[in-house]
């Protein structure tokens, strides 16, 4: 779950949704610091093999189900998301990766 402003927000319910867009093949959402909301949710996307899909229409399909301040921040596409030994999406990993990259939230970019 992500924090944002009081709010809790699913980062598994919009996974399951992004990976709804035709050319997703996986979606992993988490959350970025920020000053004012505490965090605010990123979406790290993998798309399929071929496919070619903008930032854009993920958020725009994203909107039809979820409230504006909901919607990730930001759509980055990677070639892959870590995993545990499990199989299951690293978060904990894809966060740090984030913050060693020196990860900034768009409205917070000078």
């Amino acid at each position: 779950l992500i924090k944002s402003g009081g709010e809790w927000i699913s980062s598994v319910d919009l996974e399951n949704h992004i990976v709804g867009v035709a050319g997703v093949a996986q979606a992993c959402v988490v959350a970025a610091p920020h000053p004012k909301w505490d965090e605010r949710p990123i979406a790290l996307v993998v798309l399929a093999e071929g496919a070619d899909v903008a930032p854009e229409a993920i958020i725009a399909h994203c909107e039809s189900n979820y409230a504006k301040w909901q919607l990730p921040d930001e759509v980055l596409f990677v070639d892959s998301i870590p995993l545990t030994g499990t199989g299951k999406m690293d978060k904990k990993v894809v966060r740090a990766q984030l913050e060693s990259d020196g990860y900034l939230l768009p409205d917070l970019r000078s």
